[in-house]
């Protein structure tokens, strides 16, 4: 399967998914979510395919969502990035180089494993542009990292380092620059070595776990958007983005 946006490998047991929008950080448009979306659907629904990897480029996992191109990036079976709502039967593992901000790591935050290179950086930039994380990343970087960690990553919105992300246990491995992808197959097809029934069951019944929190979460997060959507401040926070100047708070 090829796709211009992304490209899809096969490795015995694992499907290995790449994007492809380099030229713009591989931030999330409408068409690079459906693209998404149609290489997890192979993966859920192949019986052959028993581990994913998601991954970027050489330089950049994801900028997150594309404000610019100021469109919807839901699909019908995965939700925002065809990911972030998805009810996965296997393991998807995030294979990171280089940044994953603001909706780039809600999608990692979305996998279940993480491979990163020491260059990668994770952030949620949001609250910089007046925005808050409206990908699950307000919930799911809680669970992900440490409370304080994840405060400081929604609150701040400086990203911080792979050495760090792996020190707060976030990063199951940490490699060289370069080598996440080949190091997230290895891992990948260690799983593979595994009865594939009883290594789905197991993740379905830690995954139903954690989503027991969902709708609680998904709830806190629109009372936060709704909070932000008449502000001055979120006016003022996009169009500073667009004319790439700092912001001028108000307050309001």
């Amino acid at each position: 399967m090829a796709d211009p946006l992304v490209d899809t490998v096969r490795d015995g047991h694992v499907l290995v998914i790449r994007m492809r929008r380099e030229e713009k950080r591989n931030a999330i448009n409408r068409a690079l979510a459906f693209a998404i979306d149609e290489a997890l659907n192979t993966l859920d629904d192949d019986p052959d395919l028993w581990v994913g990897v998601l991954t970027g480029t050489s330089k950049v996992f994801s900028a997150g969502s594309d404000i610019a191109a100021r469109e919807d990036y839901n699909t019908p079976r995965g939700g925002e990035y065809g990911l972030i709502r998805r009810e996965r039967r296997k393991p998807l593992i995030a294979a990171v180089e280089g940044p994953a901000l603001g909706g780039g790591l809600e999608i990692v935050l979305a996998c279940d494993l993480v491979v990163a290179a020491e260059t990668a950086v994770f952030g949620l930039p949001e609250v910089r542009r007046g925005l808050v994380p409206t990908s699950a990343g307000l919930f799911r970087a809680s669970r992900g990292f440490p409370l304080n960690l994840a405060r400081e990553l929604i609150l701040v919105g400086d990203p911080i380092s792979a050495p760090r992300a792996h020190a707060a246990g976030f990063v199951n491995q940490l490699v060289e620059a370069g080598a996440a992808e080949a190091s997230a197959v290895a891992l990948a097809a260690r799983m593979c070595l595994n009865g594939p029934v009883a290594v789905q069951a197991c993740l379905a019944a830690i995954n139903g776990q954690l989503a027991q929190g969902d709708d609680a979460g998904w709830a806190a997060t629109k009372v936060a958007m709704d909070a932000i959507l008449t502000s001055e401040d979120m006016q003022e926070g996009v169009q500073a983005f667009f004319e790439r100047r700092p912001p001028q708070w108000k307050g309001r």
